[in-house]
């Protein structure tokens, strides 16, 4: 009889680990993430427009490396937001403030329930190859099945690499009107839990990464 293959979600992820703000990959190809800020395209004037798109433009023609844009987006809890707000109200003593903070509570509560109140965020990932690391022809993606330098030397090289790009993109994303931010490895352990959990990852926080080998995360 032939024994079945046991398997986990794990072997279908190519992360190995995310250390020092730097995700590394199975294969030793590692990433950083920046999360930027947004402009409402549709709110600005036609010559606003306009000049994005050249800035924009100008931004990805400076560019001598590849980038990856991602636009997260997931339901909100607000339920904190209307907790506050049902407490402003209990404190107010009767009259019109009360009155209309009442109507601004149940106006709120009104577009929770007939719609779907999202958030999305912004980000752009720096990629850093494996073939940085010297290696050619090697096995990459999720066919690696160990990394093939020590994992303190591939994040060593991965910084020295990526750093500059990204000051060089933060830089150039500042002459839009945005702001960029590069993740913390909490932050990068929170957002690819969201991105792998979208229905179980509301109101879940992570417990001090500095305290694991690998990421772990807690329900409340």
């Amino acid at each position: 009889m032939t024994a079945q293959v046991k398997g986990t979600t794990q072997n279908f992820i190519e992360i190995e680990n995310i250390r020092d703000d730097i995700v590394i990959m199975r294969d030793g190809s590692a990433a950083l993430v920046i999360e930027t800020s947004a402009v409402n395209f549709g709110l600005l004037s036609e010559r606003e427009q306009d000049a994005l798109i050249y800035s924009f433009a100008a931004f990805i023609n400076s560019l001598s490396f590849p980038i990856q844009i991602l636009i997260h987006s997931r339901k909100m809890d607000i339920s904190n937001y209307l907790n506050l707000i049902a407490d402003q109200i209990k404190k107010q003593e009767i009259g019109l403030l009360k009155i209309q903070t009442q109507k601004y509570y149940e106006f709120i509560q009104n577009i929770v329930q007939d719609n779907e109140v999202l958030e999305k965020r912004f980000f752009i990932v720096v990629p850093f190859s494996v073939y940085e690391l010297g290696i050619k022809g090697g096995v990459s993606g999720s066919k690696a099945t160990k990394l093939p330098y020590p994992i303190d030397y591939i994040v060593k090289r991965a910084k020295t690499a990526l750093l500059p790009k990204r000051d060089h993109v933060i830089r150039q994303i500042s002459r839009l009107g945005l702001r960029g931010q590069q993740l913390s490895t909490e932050q990068l352990i929170e957002l690819h839990y969201a991105l792998f959990n979208k229905d179980t990852s509301e109101g879940e926080k992570i417990i001090d990464s500095e305290q694991y080998t690998r990421p772990i995360i807690t329900g409340q």
